[in-house]
Parts: C-alpha cells; sequence; structure tokens
C-alpha cells in the first residue's frame, strides 16, 4: 500500500496532472512493486503565493510526499528516487533540482484499510523487496 501527495504550483502541476500520475504509477509498479490496479496519487496545486519556490528552484518545483507500509529496502528506496528524478526529467521537463521526494514508512498494523487493520489484509504484492 502506497498514497502519493504531489504538491506544485497550479500553473505547472494543473496540466501535467495526467502524465505525473502515469509516470509515478509506472516507477511505483516497476520498481516498488505496487499492483497495477492500485493508483492513489492526490494532487494539491497551489498558487504561487501558497507554494513559494525555494532558491535555487524554478516555478516548476514539486513536491512527493509518499506514505506507504514499511519494509522495502533502502536498495529499492534508492531505485526508485533514481527512476522517478529521470522520468520527470525526461517526461515531464522537470530537472532532479526541482523535485523533492520523501517517503514516511508505517507498519501495516498502523493502517486503517476496507474496514480492517492493514496487517489483517492478504496482499497481493510483497513490501519487502
Amino acid at each position: 500500500m502506497a498514497q502519493f501527495k504531489i504538491y506544485g504550483r497550479r500553473r505547472v502541476l494543473a496540466p501535467l496532472r495526467l502524465a505525473m500520475s502515469d509516470v509515478v504509477h509506472g516507477c511505483a509498479v516497476d520498481v516498488l512493486g505496487l499492483p497495477p490496479d492500485k493508483r492513489f496519487h492526490r494532487f494539491f496545486p497551489m498558487s504561487a503565493v501558497d507554494f513559494p519556490t525555494p532558491a535555487g528552484r524554478t516555478e516548476r518545483y514539486t513536491i512527493i510526499e509518499i506514505v506507504m507500509f514499511e519494509g522495502r529496502s533502502v536498495a529499492t528506496k534508492k531505485a526508485f528516487f533514481t527512476r522517478l528524478y529521470g522520468d520527470f526529467t525526461e517526461r515531464l521537463n522537470i530537472d532532479p533540482q526541482d523535485l523533492e521526494i520523501s517517503i514516511v514508512e508505517t507498519p501495516q498494523h498502523d493502517w486503517g484499510i476496507r474496514g480492517r487493520a492493514g496487517d489483517e489484509l492478504v496482499l497481493t504484492y510483497d513490501v519487502a523487496r
């Protein structure tokens, strides 16, 4: 299980939303092992006033926050970062200095999903990659 929150300036994020969702999802399926039918993305397009650009960034500055079950290796998470940076550059014209990614991992028992605790679910994929 993983949920993605994607923040950016409305002017940049809104026209890229569908393509960005495809990029994020492709990376999550290929590297994190998420099932193709699991796409939990939330977009937060913001005004320039509400989403200031830090020094050294452009208006294409984007933040991705991911909350997911714990268990994936450091190597898998680094491979995910590498893939996202490459795909964002190649497919969305968002350079690495304009993309920040953070992962928050939680134990499965700390999730409530479909009326039960996450550790009671039978998953069709492996979170210990």
